[in-house]
């Protein structure tokens, strides 16, 4: 029946109308099949916390510690590494979700944690003079807020895939979509919000988000645990809880394509910093962006990056995992060349103007981007055992930002060692070009990922079976458990 139902949303092209309610039936099929709640909890974590909060949060920030604390550059530059640290722990989040269940429930007392620790973090950012150490705890607590949500409607994301895998690229789609949608709504209203706030009252709009996690804890739809025997030692169920993601990693269908994942991004050298420091550097012959023009780049870029949902969703999701990869790193690589003709400065002697030259690569590296991104993270939840969607998921993640640190830390050593400063720039376009032969070096190792569909389940079947050591020790007793809550539910009712 979903077969049918998918068939006939791609099959019936009748103009504009049937254009425009296509996506209204695709949700309504997703609502159907996974639960409007669910549904609800993706749009609300990835698109008003990710997505809307990230990009308001990332210019109402800047303005915070620019013209609120008055901190110098570099100072802000070394507290940023404090926000990430929630992200980097994300392995812990998810053990807390998949081993320590509240009241009977494992994901929906977290998503009201984080949304009570989101909205008193802003409001004490938004309505009091903080020193700067206090403003770091507020920071880190908002970052906080947002990773243990993520990590649990991840987790919950991740056993739909299990369960409906042929579902998995419709609900990466999804979150991509919603992702970039939030984010083109922060970059375009965060500038006005500043203007007439100020930055720190502008910061008061993030109540929003971590306010509508509470909702969605406590109406998102999950079966709750009948709690007859929840004595046994949290210490323990952790320990079994590592030991599985251990015993899990070593099987060659989960390590490989994880290894990959590592490499694509670890190779992938941040140039960033550079490139950054030198368009908006305003002695000639550097192109000398202002700070609007920069904001409205990344704004075009949200919109190309939903482009980059809409071609995944409508043409690559079919596609196996190791062909679309593999020319999604050929691209990543190729659309590199734009950056080095940028700062090269060859679109001038194209006749190309520079502020159309940078438009145009944003969104061209936006939408490879996002297709590169999308199936690692349909590849991602297919590698998550069952009981222990959270922990494992929340540790590929970890890895992917393991990978993402080495290439910003390999960024700034080609920088450094190439002489790339504040002012001397002359040695720019040999970083990028290495860079891109980094990425392109990755393709070397693409024979590590499967060659499978994307709406194949992936996992041997003992995993499937009996599960992780996880889901071995507890998961068929929580099935048990549920069972026999709905049982005295049913007789409540009668």
């Amino acid at each position: 029946m979903l077969e049918e139902e998918r068939g006939a949303m791609e099959a019936g092209g009748g103009g504009w109308a049937e254009a425009a309610l296509e996506p209204v039936r695709w949700v309504r099929m997703l609502c159907r099949e996974l639960g409007a709640t669910f549904v609800a909890g993706v749009v609300l974590v990835y698109g008003l916390n990710q997505g809307f909060a990230g990009s308001f949060f990332r210019v109402a920030s800047d303005y915070y510690w620019k013209d609120v604390q008055r901190v110098q550059p570099a100072t802000v530059q070394f507290l940023s590494i404090f926000f990430h640290v929630p992200w980097v722990l994300k392995p812990l989040w998810g053990v807390m979700t998949d081993v320590l269940p509240v009241q009977g429930y494992r994901r929906r007392p977290y998503f009201v944690f984080s949304g009570m620790l989101g909205m008193f973090s802003t409001a004490i950012l938004a309505g009091v003079g903080l020193s700067v150490t206090s403003a770091v705890v507020c920071f880190v607590g908002i970052s906080t807020a947002v990773a243990i949500a993520d990590v649990t409607i991840d987790a919950c994301i991740a056993k739909n895939s299990i369960d409906k895998p042929a579902l998995a690229p419709d609900m990466q789609s999804l979150c991509a979509f919603s992702s970039s949608l939030g984010a083109l709504i922060g970059y375009a209203t965060s500038g006005m919000f500043v203007h007439h706030l100020g930055a720190q009252g502008a910061l008061g709009v993030m109540a929003l988000p971590p306010t509508m996690l509470v909702f969605l804890g406590f109406y998102i739809y999950e079966l709750k645990m009948y709690q007859h025997n929840m004595k046994e030692k949290v210490l323990n169920k952790v320990t079994v809880a590592v030991k599985g993601m251990v015993q899990t990693i070593k099987y060659p269908v989960v390590w490989k394509p994880s290894l990959y994942m590592f490499l694509s991004l670890a190779l992938s050298i941040s140039t960033h910093e550079g490139q950054f420091y030198w368009y908006t550097n305003k002695e000639p012959p550097n192109p000398g962006f202002s700070q609007q023009f920069v904001g409205m780049v990344h704004a075009v870029g949200a919109v190309a990056s939903m482009v980059g949902v809409l071609i995944y969703h409508k043409n690559l999701k079919d596609y196996p995992f190791r062909s679309i990869l593999f020319f999604a790193q050929l691209l990543h690589g190729a659309s590199g060349l734009l950056d080095l003709t940028f700062v090269l400065r060859w679109n001038l002697a194209l006749g190309v103007p520079d502020a159309a030259f940078v438009t145009l690569e944003e969104c061209v590296s936006r939408v490879v981007g996002r297709v590169r991104l999308m199936p690692m993270m349909v590849l991602s939840t297919k590698l998550c055992p069952p009981g222990a969607e959270g922990t494992f998921f929340a540790l590929l993640m970890c890895i992917d930002s393991l990978g993402m640190l080495v290439a910003k830390t390999g960024g700034a050593f080609v920088l450094r060692a190439l002489h790339v400063t504040r002012t001397d720039f002359s040695n720019l376009w040999l970083a990028v070009l290495l860079r891109n032969l980094l990425r392109l070096s990755a393709l070397g190792a693409i024979f590590l990922v499967p060659t499978a569909d994307q709406t194949d389940v992936l996992l041997p079947q003992d995993l499937l079976s009996s599960g992780s050591p996880v889901a071995a020790a507890g998961d068929e007793e929580e099935r048990l458990l549920q069972l026999g809550k709905l049982t005295s539910r049913t007789d409540d009712d009668v």
